[in-house]
């Protein structure tokens, strides 16, 4: 598998001749760098944590242009659609559905979620966790925007990811410190990539302080370039 991250939260995964993006912020995003028609290339699915326009971000267009099919939690799924998006499929947290070739599961996360201009948010659904499973390929758990909870216990017992995306950026989601407390307690990871930081200004700008706290654990952290697909 390849995993190549786009700055915040934005990555792509390629396994199995798959392309699939989750939460695809391009335009607007400072930490984007690259190009955007080179990163939707040949994408099937676009995977979304929650509604934020952050992770939501150019999901409508890429859709149209690739005619990639959005997965996601059901409320967000609905608002898309009244936006013009054709091709959905819904599904809310705990459930799974099977995509060719891997699964998406939805888990828990623990944030907020509603689009709009301030006072008049649309609330759209619980923010989430994504699990993916690809066929033959390692478990994925990107943990969208979170804050540590026990109950990730329950998710590395039931899902038992290999590779996971964890937000460290703080303000709005774990810090540095406590995200490395949430992977060294509960999971038994081959790797771990931090993200969520390095963009806006109000949060963290480098992932030095995470790497700091995973030292002497066995979980491999991997700290990628920008546009730079890793290998895992």
């Amino acid at each position: 598998m390849k995993i190549t991250w786009f700055g915040h939260s934005a990555f792509r995964l390629d396994f199995g001749g798959k392309a699939v993006l989750i939460d695809p912020f391009f335009t607007g995003n400072p930490a984007f760098t690259g190009k955007i028609d080179e990163a939707i290339a040949g994408v099937s699915h676009i995977l979304i944590t929650h509604g934020h326009g952050d992770h939501v971000g150019d999901t409508l267009e890429i859709a149209k242009r690739t005619g990639a099919t959005v997965v996601t939690n059901y409320d967000l799924c609905m608002w898309l659609a009244s936006q013009g998006l054709e091709k959905f499929d819904p599904m809310n947290t705990g459930g799974t559905t099977q995509q060719p070739g891997f699964t998406v599961t939805l888990v828990r996360a623990d944030h907020s979620a509603g689009m709009g201009e301030a006072g008049a948010s649309v609330p759209l659904g619980n923010p989430n966790g994504i699990i993916v499973k690809p066929e033959g390929g390692p478990v994925v758990y990107h943990m969208g925007d979170t804050d540590i909870f026990g109950d990730m216990q329950l998710i590395a017992e039931i899902h038992e990811p290999k590779i996971a995306m964890v937000p460290i950026g703080d303000r709005f989601t774990m810090s540095p410190v406590t995200a490395a407390l949430a992977v060294r307690r509960f999971f038994k990871l081959d790797a771990v990539i931090p993200c969520h930081y390095g963009s806006f200004p109000i949060i963290e700008q480098t992932a030095d302080k995470f790497v700091a706290a995973m030292q002497g654990h066995e979980t491999r952290v991997i700290v990628p370039e920008r546009n730079v697909p890793v290998e895992v």
